[in-house]
């Protein structure tokens, strides 16, 4: 199944955030990996128990994407952060999930 995929504002500033080279390896890793079967668990991506921020995660080296799915085969990117060791950061701030 394909996906629209659709990005939060507030996603889009977690994009933002990044230098240019690493913007433009989240926005081609979420083209390559939630276009299509973005339900479907993977290494890259698995779905999370319940949290405050998304029901998904997309893995991309030390990046993380979260997104949700909706009905009508639309995604929505609700998050971006990286990681650090064991620590998850969101424009700079660290986060709990």
């Amino acid at each position: 199944m394909e996906y629209e995929i659709s990005l939060t504002e507030s996603a889009k500033k977690d994009i933002g955030f990044f230098e240019a080279s690493d913007q433009r390896v989240i926005v081609a890793g979420i083209i390559a990996h939630l276009k299509i079967d973005a339900e479907t668990e993977t290494r890259r991506k698995k779905q999370l128990r319940p949290n405050p921020i998304a029901p998904w995660e997309l893995k991309l080296d030390r990046f993380r994407v979260f997104y949700s799915i909706e009905e009508g085969a639309k995604l929505k990117v609700v998050a971006v952060g990286h990681k650090e060791h064991n620590d998850l950061f969101i424009q700079g701030k660290k986060v709990q999930l």
